[in-house]
């Protein structure tokens, strides 16, 4: 009895030390990074449309941001000079000097300049209607960012349902259900997953702060526009 208790003794000790000497083994091999660029290849074909729709979401952001930007400027300066010349009555220098400034706001109040001696509706109708054009080459491809933002993501489910398939397909081919097997299409299914989500939220973060930037420039241009619409209206007081 004492024998086999002995005996059971130095199975378990050979067996801890077989262990520690596993945990060794794998401490001391060098473990390899995942790199963003192989993170990427593991996604498959699917990262190729997210891809490109992350470029052109993002060409489309910066080159309306800056387009919306220089047309948000303050145009004080520009209200102060046209209101001088009007009082002073040189009507053809505040157009010279609308046409010079070449903004969306220049442009309306030329249109409006060119039809004072009509009625004050008329001049109200030019410049809103030279308004609403400007407005829309402001909002130019905005709604691209919108689409982006609603079709990434089901690219990446896309990217999941193609995961799947090779998940299954391994297994199908190699009867054997371990990581190995299927880590494939975990990395098909997850990358993609991320990959879609991450430029459909930019895509829709970029795509509101557009429209706000936008929002911000048409009250402006209102504001400006009634103050001119009162500025020829004083005289008639």
């Amino acid at each position: 009895m004492i024998a086999l208790f002995i005996q059971a003794a130095d199975t378990a000790n050979k067996l801890i030390d077989t262990a520690k000497h596993a945990g060794q083994v794998l401490a001391a091999a060098p473990q390899e990074d995942l790199r963003f660029g192989d993170l990427i290849i593991k996604g498959g074909w699917v990262m190729i449309p997210i891809g490109i729709l992350a470029v052109l979401g993002l060409v489309i952001f910066f080159e309306r941001y800056f387009t919306i930007r220089k047309a948000s400027r303050n145009e004080s300066n520009l209200m102060l000079q046209i209101r001088s010349s009007i009082v002073s009555g040189n009507l053809e220098s505040a157009i010279a000097i609308c046409r010079n400034n070449n903004s969306p706001l220049g442009r309306m109040l030329q249109k409006g300049l060119l039809r004072i001696g009509r009625p004050i509706k008329d001049i109200e109708g030019a410049i809103e209607n030279v308004g609403k054009l400007e407005v829309a080459k402001l909002e130019k491809n905005i709604g691209i960012l919108g689409i982006v933002a609603g079709i990434a993501p089901m690219f990446g489910f896309l990217g999941t349902i193609a995961g799947v398939i090779k998940i299954f397909y391994d297994i199908s081919k190699t009867d054997n259900i371990s990581m190995g097997v299927i880590s494939g299409g975990l990395y098909v299914k997850m990358v993609t997953s991320a990959a879609g989500l991450f430029v459909g939220i930019v895509a829709y973060v970029c795509y509101h702060i557009l429209n706000m930037m936008v929002d911000k420039v048409i009250l402006n241009l209102e504001t400006d526009a009634i103050e001119f619409i009162d500025l020829l209206e004083e005289p008639s007081k």
